[in-house]
């Protein structure tokens, strides 16, 4: 549908603008009058060339899922309509994928779906989770209870996962810095010493030896050095892909010293939290389980809830 960029008074005189679609720029006008407003200019949106690049397009976080999730759940306890509140919200959307997707849902409702189905079609922003309970909210009359219920859940859930981020910065800065020395060491240190060593003309002892040799294999394999350690990435990411190796990886990242007990623990607390949201708000367990298990973050722990 065609956007608009309007100019016009309010009843009071005062000049308001905004941005609007519409089929057409007569409907778009109607469409203000009703609103008491009446145009003074009224011209198409000028196209994004940009939004032709999905790569350079803006993501939807968290934060904009939850705000409108907050913003929606007062809309429909004051009373308004879904596709009422969809529009409005949308029109205001600074973040134009976003604006793009709940308008997507709009249409999805004025077709027929309900708000459920609308959202199911967006996985990537609304996961099962959040579709599971809307449609609880649907069946049982509580829409705008089970948005609140939503919005402090993906609160609490990012809240959780800063607090991870924030631990796991400090080992893993040690580990690459230390990293960083070791090779800056062996690659522009160590050569000086060498030429040092050399002039005594004696054998060096064995662990300087070692430390020798490393730092010529560095100097003289550095960018095979480098290909591997891509390699080794890449092939962790796709063994990581499949099925058995996501198994593996993870049941193996459960007993690493430290970070095993840290990412059990996240696990859990996922899942009591999740699976308390869910049964709250009137989803059977057996189907809580189901959806529950695929946001531990861990295979290990989602067969462990499955079976």
């Amino acid at each position: 549908m065609p956007e608009y960029i309007w100019v016009g008074k309010n009843p009071n005189g005062a000049t308001e603008k905004g941005e609007d679609e519409a089929p057409d720029e007569t409907a778009l006008r109607a469409m203000l009058q009703r609103r008491n407003i009446t145009p003074t200019k009224v011209k198409p949106k000028p196209k994004d060339l940009l939004e032709y690049i999905p790569l350079l397009q803006p993501k939807v976080t968290a934060k904009d899922v939850v705000i409108f999730t907050r913003q929606f759940s007062t809309m429909i306890d004051a009373g308004l309509p879904l596709v009422q509140g969809l529009g409005i919200i949308a029109s205001q959307q600074e973040n134009t994928t976003f604006k793009k997707l709940l308008n997507q849902v709009k249409e999805d409702i004025e077709a027929g779906s309900t708000f459920a189905e609308a959202l199911s079609k967006h996985p990537a922003v609304f996961d099962d989770l959040f579709v599971n309970l809307v449609a609880a909210g649907e069946a049982g009359g509580i829409l705008d209870t089970i948005l609140q219920r939503l919005s402090a859940y993906i609160e609490k859930a990012e809240k959780l996962k800063k607090q991870v981020k924030g631990a796991m910065v400090y080992p893993i800065s040690v580990v690459i810095i230390a990293f960083g020395v070791i090779a800056v060491l062996l690659i522009f240190v160590i050569p000086v010493f060498q030429e040092m060593f050399a002039d005594f003309g004696s054998a060096l002892p064995a662990p300087t030896q070692i430390v020798v040799n490393m730092s010529e294999f560095m100097q003289s394999n550095i960018l095979y050095v480098i290909v591997a350690i891509g390699a080794f990435v890449s092939l962790f990411k796709y063994t990581y892909s499949t099925e058995k190796g996501r198994k593996w990886i993870d049941s193996f990242a459960l007993k690493a010293p430290v970070f095993g007990d840290l990412i059990k623990k996240v696990g859990v607390a996922r899942f009591t939290r999740t699976l308390g949201t869910m049964l709250s708000s009137g989803v059977p367990i057996l189907d809580g389980l189901e959806i529950t298990s695929k946001t531990a973050g861990n295979k290990t722990i989602e067969e462990a809830i499955l079976h």
